[in-house]
């Protein structure tokens, strides 16, 4: 694992120590890495979105009714439960 030294500023730094005698997390450097993978999580989850956005923007413009759409939705569904 790499070792980092890293500068908090105060009210950071006690809200870190508050989450760890919380004992929700054992060390300030697991809250650390805790923060860093939910950052990582949204980063990700952003990306995905952000493809299936511009995936659908170049599909093109659908002839489909709303209720055609609706319908295929439905039938996904269905098919997933």
């Amino acid at each position: 694992m790499a070792r980092q030294s890293i500068t908090l500023t105060s009210p950071n730094d006690q809200w870190l120590q508050a989450q760890v005698e919380s004992d929700e997390y054992g060390s300030k450097s697991e809250v650390v890495n805790d923060l860093i993978r939910q950052a990582r999580q949204r980063q990700e989850a952003t990306e995905s979105l952000r493809s299936a956005l511009i995936t659908g923007e170049n599909s093109g413009i659908s002839n489909d009714t709303v209720d055609d759409i609706r319908e295929r939705v439905l039938a996904r569904r269905v098919k997933h439960d």
